[in-house]
């Protein structure tokens, strides 16, 4: 079966894309992911995060606002106009904290925004509620 056309199949261990350009950030959100038990796979900018979703088909989305070669914006529109992923929960993390930002963030098509520093707690409950919610609509 090709794996675009797959169905939704919720995992025991949810698939989170982490798409974050600073590397230590990255290894801060996969460890506190993987304590939480999620399977964590990576992009370092906006484009790999766009050709990894496609590939592989991630649960849920952590997407940076910031990143080089396209932004965090262009990235999650991206991603919204593929079938198989328009309905991923994108969850858009970002030092920018303003009103702006998370205007900019939802009309992209983030269902979520959350400030750096993250809050590990907070997230994996903002995850909990999204691939629940997405889980009962599939």
């Amino acid at each position: 079966m090709h794996l675009a056309s797959r169905d939704y199949e919720p995992s025991p261990e949810p698939k989170v894309l982490v798409v974050e350009d600073f590397e230590d950030t990255r290894t801060l959100l996969r460890f506190m992911l993987r304590m939480y038990g999620y399977n964590v796979i990576e992009a370092d900018n906006g484009q790999e995060a766009v050709e990894v979703a496609q590939r592989e088909h991630p649960d849920a989305i952590l997407m940076d606002m910031s990143l080089p070669i396209m932004d965090g914006c262009q990235a999650t529109r991206r991603i919204r106009e593929q079938p198989a992923l328009k309905d991923v929960p994108i969850i858009a993390c970002t030092a920018h904290n303003q009103w702006e930002w998370r205007g900019k963030a939802i009309i992209a098509g983030c269902d979520e925004f959350m400030a750096k520093p993250l809050d590990a707690d907070k997230l994996n409950l903002m995850l909990s509620r999204l691939l629940a919610r997405r889980n009962q609509t599939h």
